[in-house]
């Protein structure tokens, strides 16, 4: 008796982070390898832990933590993100706005499962964190791609997004700083977004998950800012900044015009309810992070850890004869190029197993970020700058074979 097949909805869904290389790699561990994993933004496997004071929180309130809370969250979280609101200059929101998820990960399903109807339309950046185009289509909608392209910075152009715009048209979500490219937007292209969202009332998605992550004098500037006359929803959480992916905490605070979308909201409640609650002890941790020390700033400055990794990336790729690199602003990932005058018929997927079964390292091939172009990968910067400088070593140990392999001529009867 045959079993059942996979829903039609799953067919354009895409997750190849941990897809057949991630799954390909794990049978190479069964075997014994020891594979270089930097193909998730995994603070914990590299050893860097969460701030000591946000497992304490943690602990000390594990007695009222073993009930369920609301469905938004304990009210010491959502305030804690309303302060950080305030803080930065947005002063309309209140915890009433603020929801806590399992991860940003489950609000961005949530939210989009609240906001779109059959066919509806959301504009979303290339290269994007894949999980974005694939909630958009699991919730019945189409993820429409801007281009952010490597020429100009990976930065979009406003007027390039605006012609995109259809009556189908809902959202438009931003990655800032930017997942995978560390593209960190200036204030000036954040502002012509939020004027063409205004007007064409889309609601802004803004995912800064990485809002305090930035190098060399980059500046953050939160979305909530310049968004006044249209709905902005911010997504962000404890897995990035704080170390603590293992946690499952992320948030989401809605301004703008949020006043005036209560259906909405009460919307996003039923389905917050439906779901319980999120993980209760590990909420407990955002006041004491958010309101503390932000040891994060040590990691990205000059002699931090994140930063030397970083420098190591630069130094290798520039060492490199095929590697090309926009230097990355913020994030904890570099976008990798591959010389196409090199390499004509370069393919990220092939490369990347090749890399996996030769060399044991294991990367997310840029094709997995929805771009057009198949001649990129992704890296995380958590490994020390040591192992970072021997994985590129490893990299171009393959490239060189490879490029032997186009310069070798055929065989006859090949």
């Amino acid at each position: 008796m045959a079993g059942p097949n996979a829903a039609d909805r799953l067919e354009h869904v895409r997750y190849e982070i941990r897809g057949r290389l991630s799954r390909r790699a794990h049978e190479l561990e069964k075997l014994g390898h020891e594979i270089v994993h930097l193909n998730i933004g995994n603070p914990g496997r590299f050893g860097f832990r969460t701030p000591q004071t946000m497992r304490l929180a943690m602990i000390e309130n594990l007695p009222a933590a073993e009930a369920y809370c609301h469905q938004k969250g304990i009210f010491p979280a959502r305030e804690a993100v309303v302060m950080q609101q305030q803080n930065r200059g947005v002063m309309d929101v209140t915890a009433e706005e603020v929801f806590i998820g399992n991860g940003v990960s489950e609000l961005i399903d949530l939210t989009l499962r609240g906001l779109l109807n059959l066919h509806d339309e959301v504009l979303v950046p290339s290269p994007t964190y894949p999980l974005w185009s694939a909630s958009v289509t699991l919730n019945g909608g189409r993820p429409v791609h801007y281009e952010c392209r490597p020429d100009r910075g990976f930065l979009p152009d406003a007027a390039d997004i605006e012609r995109l715009v259809t009556a189908r048209t809902r959202a438009i979500v931003l990655i800032n700083p930017n997942n995978p490219t560390g593209a960190v937007y200036p204030e000036s292209l954040l502002r012509e977004i939020a004027e063409l969202a205004e007007r064409h009332e889309l609601v802004v998605m803004a995912d800064e998950i990485y809002d305090e992550m930035t190098y060399d004098g980059a500046k953050f500037v939160p979305m909530a800012t310049l968004v006044n006359n249209t709905l902005c929803i911010t997504y962000s959480g404890l897995s990035k900044v704080y170390r603590a992916c293992g946690y499952r905490v992320g948030w989401c605070s809605l301004s703008g015009t949020a006043q005036d979308n209560r259906s909405y909201i009460d919307g996003l409640e039923l389905l917050a309810a439906l779901r319980l609650c999120s993980n209760v002890p590990s909420q407990w941790a955002v006041q004491t992070a958010l309101g503390g020390y932000q040891s994060i700033h040590e990691l990205t400055t000059p002699g931090g850890r994140l930063h030397q990794t970083r420098q190591a990336v630069i130094d290798s790729v520039a060492r490199s004869p095929w590697l090309t690199l926009v230097v990355p602003q913020g994030s904890m990932y570099a976008f990798v190029g591959v010389d196409t005058a090199a390499f004509p018929d370069f393919d990220d997927e092939a490369f990347a197993f090749r890399l996996l079964e030769e060399q044991h390292v294991l990367l997310a091939p840029g094709s997995s970020f929805n771009t057009p172009y198949r001649n990129h990968f992704r890296i995380t910067l958590l490994p020390e700058p040591e192992q970072m400088a021997e994985v590129f070593a490893r990299i171009n140990t393959v490239l060189e074979a490879m490029h032997a392999d186009l310069a070798r001529p055929a065989a006859v009867g090949d």
